[in-house]
């Protein structure tokens, strides 16, 4: 478990010793220069980043936060899977961190954060882009939106996509 953060962490070192799969689902707020230095290394040429965030809006209405739920132990086995992807598609990287806060989520605060680190940019940014897309699609956490005349769960247009519904 990791302190800072609380919550589960999973640190798998599954191909090289030296190199970090980082898996963490909590309840904390995600603090991006913290995940940063998580996944730095001083052969990377570069550090790419996606932080997805809480916006004030959704279809002309009014977001007040968001709430997630998941089923950890799932959720943390496909995150897993994702990283054991992106080290196959890509030779170059280095250290993946794959981070999604549970529980309620503030305007402005991230909710998922996808931290690669590279000897190039370009299998970095590739392997962010996947890395995102993946977490949506097969990932077992769900989002509900809070309204100023309700709330509603959310569905992924990735997951509906992956899943041909």
């Amino acid at each position: 478990i990791n302190a800072e953060y609380g919550g589960s962490q999973q640190d798998v070192q599954k191909t090289e010793p030296h190199l970090r799969s980082i898996i963490k689902i909590t309840e904390k707020k995600l603090e991006l220069e913290a995940i940063q230095k998580e996944v730095s290394d001083p052969s990377a040429g570069a550090i790419s980043l996606f932080c997805g965030v809480t916006r004030d809006h959704h279809q002309n209405k009014k977001v007040l936060k968001l709430e997630y739920e998941a089923y950890v132990p799932m959720a943390e086995k496909e995150l897993g899977k994702i990283i054991e992807s992106i080290r196959t598609k890509w030779k170059d990287i280095l250290h993946v961190g794959l981070y999604h806060r549970i529980g309620l989520v503030p305007i402005q605060d991230a909710s998922v954060i996808v931290a690669i680190s590279s000897v190039h940019r370009k299998d970095g940014l590739e392997a962010v882009h996947f890395g995102i897309d993946e977490i949506k699609a097969v990932v077992p956490i769900w989002k509900k939106e809070y309204y100023t005349d309700g709330s509603v769960w959310k569905e992924n247009e990735e997951w509906r996509h992956k899943h041909k519904c």
